[in-house]
């Protein structure tokens, strides 16, 4: 007669505890370990986002108060009375509109037609069969590398010559010819198209700027987006460039003209001006990123798709 052996008996069972009701506890206790990372995490957040803003906040607040309480202690934070002259004020104290109008022709022109030759050369780089594109793309990569004020006096002198200083000929011509990080940053995201999909659509008879149209540009328009914030950023906010090429008020882009207001009114304490010529140029920027947060979201989560 054949005898069996006793199964082993496990401490759970021991116990008189179901498995399934250990997994339960053990999935319970995780899950409250992982809630509690979650919220240490929105917690460090939310504190990094409060020192991010705060100057933002005293900017505005200071916008609206008068000339004696901008020194009060304990800083005043909601204005009482709120000035809302000093945003009228600003449009009377320099050429603030004429500086809205020319960085407004510098941004929006080379941000457009840039763009699109950034786009064209990305595909060129990664899709299109190029002799020697390789050695050409590391070329362009080094010249990243070579520092803005090693080239001032060579452009200068270039700009000077054939008699575009003082207009935004200088600012507005070199932009036109594309961004290399923009170039290199989209030709990564094109990388992880498939090439396959390319020689299909050639297949079919399509031609290059059909199938960047049709195929490519809308797989890269969140990549795009972002980089035309960073680039719309870089161009508003740029101080160096014109302060070199403009001299006549007339051609002086917004930056200029606040800081030109910056020196003229800090020594009258006219602090409340200042801030307000600021705010009215952040704005612009504001727009911008609110218009395009969405395609923002879209390529930071696309980032991490593969295949």
């Amino acid at each position: 007669m054949a005898t069996t052996s006793a199964a082993p008996i496990t401490p759970l069972q021991s116990s008189g505890m179901r498995p399934d009701a250990g997994r339960r506890r053990r999935r319970k206790s995780e899950r409250r370990f992982e809630s509690r990372g979650d919220v240490l995490v929105f917690i460090a957040l939310c504190l990094g986002a409060f020192t991010m803003l705060l100057p933002l906040a005293w900017m505005l607040s200071t916008s609206l108060k008068t000339q004696e309480n901008v020194f009060l202690l304990p800083p005043q934070w909601i204005p009482s009375p709120a000035e809302w002259g000093n945003y009228l004020r600003i449009w009377e104290a320099g050429p603030l509109l004429r500086g809205i109008i020319n960085s407004s022709i510098v941004s929006l022109t080379v941000i457009s037609i840039g763009t699109i030759t950034s786009c064209y050369a990305a595909y060129g780089f990664s899709k299109m069969r190029i002799p020697g594109k390789n050695a050409i793309f590391l070329a362009l990569l080094g010249g990243i590398m070579i520092p803005f004020p090693a080239l001032m006096i060579p452009t200068f002198m270039l700009f000077s010559k054939i008699g575009w200083v003082d207009t935004l000929l200088p600012l507005i011509v070199p932009g036109l010819f594309g961004n290399l990080m923009m170039v290199f940053f989209l030709r990564q995201y094109l990388m992880s198209v498939p090439d396959s999909l390319i020689e299909a659509a050639v297949i079919d008879g399509a031609t290059h700027p059909q199938i960047f149209a049709r195929i490519v540009l809308p797989l890269i328009r969140p990549a795009i987006a972002a980089q035309v914030i960073l680039w719309f950023m870089g161009t508003w906010n740029d101080y160096l460039g014109p302060i070199i090429y403009l001299n006549s008020e007339n051609v002086h882009t917004l930056q200029l003209v606040i800081a030109n207001f910056n020196a003229t009114y800090a020594v009258q304490t006219d602090y409340p001006l200042i801030m307000a010529a600021s705010i009215v140029a952040l704005l612009p920027v504001l727009g911008v990123f609110l218009l395009f947060q969405r395609q923002i979201i879209e390529s930071i989560a696309l980032t991490g798709n593969k295949g």
